[in-house]
């Protein structure tokens, strides 16, 4: 098995629940549990600094991983990690135990390369999108990939790839395919073009604000139209000399 990261813990002691893992969070370390493999969970403790520096790295979350507990060698996979809402601090983390001859279920990411080279963007004018940044994956441990590579540089406007569409390694599976789902990963077209302004958009910036000051057409047209009573009347005459 190929493992790209080695990781240290230390057992946990029995004392659980959440005043434990505020403690122990206090003094610089992280919670975690080790499950799977046959084998009963185990709860753990990782070093928070070490971490912080390790989930920086993509592959991190996508490759074998040597866990040392007390010493002891265990091949693991992350699985789940529980981030503070505000603070850049790691709450918990969810490990699963790795055996050789059993398949694994992973996340692994896609990376895009060829895009500027496309036909569909460089002479149609076309634009990228990206449906999927990462997929599932099924394989035996010595089988996963770090990632997927999609090459785009054949693609032109209005071409879409699909996940049947993808190059995999010996011995990979995409799980959505496996559950009939093939879905879109990624496509070029054409540039939307700026929504048109709304007629309730369009009449509501024509309409003054309260109070403001009118139009000179609009202030001009009383005084050229005149009060129609005022235009009514007879002019006065001139008394008449003696």
């Amino acid at each position: 098995m190929k493992y790209s990261f080695d990781l240290v813990a230390d057992s946990r002691p029995n004392e659980q629940g959440k005043g434990a893992s505020r403690r122990l969070r206090r003094t610089g370390k992280v919670p975690a549990i080790l499950y799977g493999g046959h084998q009963e969970p185990k709860q753990i403790i990782l070093d928070h600094q070490n971490l912080l520096t390790l989930l920086v790295n993509e592959k991190f979350f996508s490759t074998i991983l040597q866990l040392k507990i007390d010493g002891q060698p265990q091949a693991a996979i992350l699985k789940d990690v529980q981030r503070h809402p505000a603070k850049n601090q790691i709450l918990h983390m969810d490990l699963q135990r790795v055996l050789e001859n059993e398949n694994i279920r992973m996340t692994i990411p896609l990376h895009f390369k060829g895009a500027a080279a496309s036909p569909g963007v460089k002479t149609q004018g076309g634009v990228v999108s990206h449906l999927l940044n990462e997929v599932e994956v099924l394989c035996l441990p010595k089988d996963l990939p770090e990632y997927l590579e999609i090459d785009l540089s054949a693609m032109e406007i209005n071409d879409i790839r699909r996940l049947s569409d993808l190059q995999l390694p010996p011995g990979v599976e995409l799980v959505a395919l496996s559950h009939g789902r093939d879905e879109a990963v990624v496509s070029i077209h054409h540039p939307r073009a700026e929504e048109a302004e709304t007629p309730v958009a369009a009449a509501a910036a024509a309409t003054p604000a309260a109070g403001a000051a009118p139009a000179a057409g609009a202030a001009a047209a009383p005084a050229a139209g005149g009060d129609k009573k005022a235009a009514a009347a007879p002019a006065a005459k001139a008394p008449a000399k003696k």
